[in-house]
């Protein structure tokens, strides 16, 4: 059953009932502020909204919890007083400190703006939150630059800004306690930012990959624990989508140790809030920056590597000398073999990563790609490759496929079947459904195919524990060796290797079958020149 919502009747509206109903009140409420801004100014404020709601609900939680158990101990409600506001009770528990003019509570009451009091000139709502994010930031070093400070601009219909408050206000979930509404607040910030990439076309594939995509991903790799690693981190979606993976399998969100880095400073903010919002405690450097130009994990080693990096970049910050150009220096005007690279680089002994890729890398052979893409199969480092379907991305229409790599594919800790020497092709064309007419979608179903498939391949514990052994299925999935590889020239396209499905045996004789056609299609063959008769006699009586 969806989360039920309280109804505040105070709200003219009606607060919604269901969490589906939430999120599309709260997008047709926010899509009220666009006015002049354009769309990622837009998008940081609705965005800065959330973030600022979920660090007041996490404090005020924490505050409750450290209230309880002062008054469980007996002390006096002075005593209580000076120690409810002990900082590290709060950052001690991975909770923002939240100063009194910056909680929720007191942004709500002030939605309309603060007259002029004691002296001081009027307030509009919009530089009180301004006010409230550097309140915040000051107080917590690890958000320090990260918020936006946007909501008193011109541009920015304060009026509307404080309807949007009391919307978030009047919307408060009951009967499953306040962390499981800040995690309903994490659904709300994701399907924020799945809107904004969507209404932004190209730009949005910058910070955004579809869930789908990136589930294809985490459930191929399953990171349990160790670190986990983003070069071109977007938003953050690959470590929500493993925080989800760690909670679906009840497992500790401690296990993992999450790295990342983005180019863009507006993205790099945007993921700070995504991770914070998920109780996520993310090393994403102090800032922002180039991965090629200044790598700011040098020394780090990941367990597991996930990453939907931008395709075809022509220009990028390119040196010959690069270290990470193991297999081959790759060209200039073209950036996904220097991806590949660098995530091999940042692979730790037994690690295996996930890389996002169009389709054209996987066969390329212009600028001495060719020639890295057989240094790096022959070394072995390839486990899967996947086909995916086309129209996954709003923003592009050019088809892509996932690499995955493993520094380790002998029977072991990875796997109970040794998978040295070969290489899994799995064709998922095929899957998905349309969600409209300009995109598709991966179901629970289609996930789970590929990755039985895969961990079927390898015999992990998983593939063990449910009972699937792997066997080549013709059209969707083949195990090759690296010299049937070599024979195609290293090309890595699924469809060279998997052939075509097989037909279906409807029960009729081939012979009967062809007789039976044969008939059929003459029939129409007569039926064709007696409609073109027909035409001919027509056209001759108007002419």
């Amino acid at each position: 059953m969806p989360p039920k919502l309280k109804v505040d009747r105070a709200n003219p509206n009606g607060a919604p009932s269901t969490m589906k109903e939430l999120k599309d009140t709260l997008w047709k409420a926010a899509d009220k502020l666009r006015g002049s801004m354009d769309a990622s100014q837009y998008k940081d404020v609705i965005l800065g909204l959330v973030f600022l709601k979920y660090v007041s609900d996490a404090f005020e939680e924490r505050r409750g919890i450290i209230l309880a158990e002062l008054e469980a101990d007996g002390l006096a409600e002075e005593q209580i007083a000076q120690l409810i506001d002990d900082v590290d009770e709060y950052t001690g528990h991975g909770v923002f400190w939240v100063p009194a003019r910056a909680r929720w509570g007191y942004l709500a009451e002030n939605a309309k703006g603060l007259p002029a009091l004691d002296g001081e000139a009027p307030k509009s709502i919009g530089q009180l939150i301004d006010e409230a994010m550097d309140l915040i930031m000051g107080s917590n070093p690890s958000l320090s630059a990260t918020l936006p400070r946007i909501f008193n601009r011109d541009n920015v219909d304060q009026r509307r800004l404080g309807e949007l408050l009391d919307l978030f206000n009047s919307a408060r979930f009951t009967g499953m306690g306040a962390g499981r509404a800040r995690d309903l607040l994490g659904e709300v910030y994701e399907y924020f930012l799945e809107k904004f990439a969507r209404a932004e076309g190209k730009r949005g594939g910058e910070f955004y990959t579809p869930a789908g995509v990136v589930r294809v991903l985490v459930e191929v790799l399953e990171p349990h624990s160790g670190r986990v690693y983003d070069p071109a981190c977007g938003s953050g979606g690959m470590f929500v989508q493993t925080e989800k993976f760690l909670d679906a399998h009840k497992e500790d969100r401690t296990a993992i140790s999450v790295y990342g880095q983005e180019l863009n400073e507006r993205t790099w903010r945007m993921a700070k809030m995504n991770l914070a919002i998920h109780g996520l405690n993310a090393n994403l450097a102090s800032r922002w920056g180039d991965t090629f130009a200044r790598d700011q994990h040098p020394d780090m080693q990941a367990d597991f590597i996930m990453a939907n990096p931008p395709f075809n970049i022509k220009d990028w910050a390119r040196s010959e000398s690069d270290p990470r150009w193991k297999y081959g220096v790759p060209p200039a005007g073209n950036a996904n073999y220097a991806w590949i690279q660098h995530i091999l680089s940042k692979l730790a002994p037994g690690g295996s990563a996930g890389v996002v890729m169009a389709n054209g890398s996987m066969s390329s052979n212009s600028g001495g790609e060719g020639d890295i893409r057989a240094q790096i199969v022959e070394a072995d480092l390839v486990s899967c490759m996947v086909a995916l379907p086309t129209q996954l991305f709003r923003s592009t229409g050019i088809p892509v496929c996932t690499w995955f790599f493993a520094k380790d594919k002998t029977a072991g800790a990875h796997g109970s079947v040794d998978r040295t020497g070969q290489v899994l092709f799995i064709d998922a064309r095929n899957l998905g459904y349309m969600v409209d007419r300009a995109e598709r979608a991966l179901s629970d179903e289609d996930i789970a195919k590929i990755a039985n498939t895969y961990h079927a391949w390898r015999g992990t514990a998983s593939a063990v524990s449910a009972g699937l052994e792997y066997d080549d299925e013709a059209g969707f999935c083949y195990s090759a060796t690296l010299a049937e590889i070599k024979a195609a020239d290293y090309a890595l396209t699924p469809g060279r290797y998997v052939g075509a499905a097989e037909a279906e045996d409807d029960g009729e004789p081939i012979e009967e079958k062809i007789a039976r056609l044969s008939k059929e299609l003459f029939a129409q063959f007569e039926e064709s020149e007696r409609l073109a008769a027909v035409v001919r006699e027509q056209l001759g009586r108007v002419s």
